[in-house]
């Protein structure tokens, strides 16, 4: 595994490879990453892997500072995944030049995670157009579960015409059936157990029923642990309008606290 921190010296290692097969993360390696390297190998293309906790998608300094970070033990998951490239720039190495595209922001980044972080996507989508603009992948492997940033990088890319394809791949789930996150390191075991008491609690509700009241929702998430509770929402992925019945294109999106730990998923 080759590591770069300086972009211009990735740039020229890259060159002449035919195509790049590229796996942003912010570090904090879990499950969730592992599974999108191996489908990124599987492709036969070089694999590269970018380690990089981006401050311009943090809304608090405390967030930004209290993200899990551990440098070694990624390295070492890394290498034993035989992974091709690593990338770990400096803030200064990313924003330190001026993109050729500009970003597209689509208007779905008002919404959900939009609405309770400001500034939140604007900082996603930048630091993801700088790193399109220094590696140019042929393919970007990204989870569900972030669904919402999902859509809006593939918003960004077609828009912008850019020639990458996105590998849309599926949520990695803890036993306890949590979605992987670097942020669960940060919980203990009484919040794991709660967080798994969540996932399950609208796993049945979306088999059980096909309609749903948010405000009764939302008091037994409370219930069952919570501490506080950003939004419940059901939206139709086919078009990504809001909906109270179920259909098969229904996803329910959730963002929630414990212990100061803020988690997102959708079911």
């Amino acid at each position: 595994m080759k590591i770069f921190k300086d972009r211009k010296n990735l740039q020229r290692e890259i060159s002449s490879t035919k195509a790049i097969s590229f796996v942003p993360t912010m570090g904090g390696l879990h499950k969730g990453h592992i599974s999108l390297i191996k489908k990124s190998k599987k492709t036969k293309l070089k694999t590269l892997v970018s380690i990089f906790v981006n401050p311009k998608q943090f809304n608090e300094k405390k967030d930004f500072k209290s993200y899990p970070r551990n440098q070694k033990k990624d390295l070492k998951i890394l290498k034993n995944l035989k992974v091709d490239y690593l990338y770990l720039p400096s803030i200064k190495d990313i924003y330190g030049f001026k993109p050729k595209k500009k970003v597209f922001l689509d208007k779905f980044s008002k919404q959900l995670c939009g609405k309770y972080r400001k500034g939140h996507f604007p900082g996603v989508l930048n630091v993801v157009n700088r790193f399109l603009d220094i590696i140019k992948p042929k393919k970007l492997f990204m989870g569900k579960k972030d669904f919402q940033q999902l859509y809006l990088v593939k918003k960004h890319i077609i828009k912008r015409k850019i020639n990458t394809k996105i590998v849309e791949c599926e949520t990695i789930r803890e036993k306890n059936g949590v979605a992987c996150s670097s942020r669960n390191y940060r919980l203990n075991l009484r919040d794991k157990k709660v967080a798994s008491k969540i996932y399950f609690y609208f796993k049945k509700i979306k088999q059980k029923f096909n309609y749903y009241n948010p405000n009764l929702l939302k008091k037994e998430i409370i219930k069952l642990g919570a501490d506080k509770i950003d939004y419940i929402q059901f939206y139709n992925i086919k078009d990504f309008k809001r909906s109270k019945k179920f259909n098969k294109y229904t996803r329910i999106f959730i963002a929630y606290y414990l212990n100061k730990v803020r988690l997102i998923d959708n079911i």
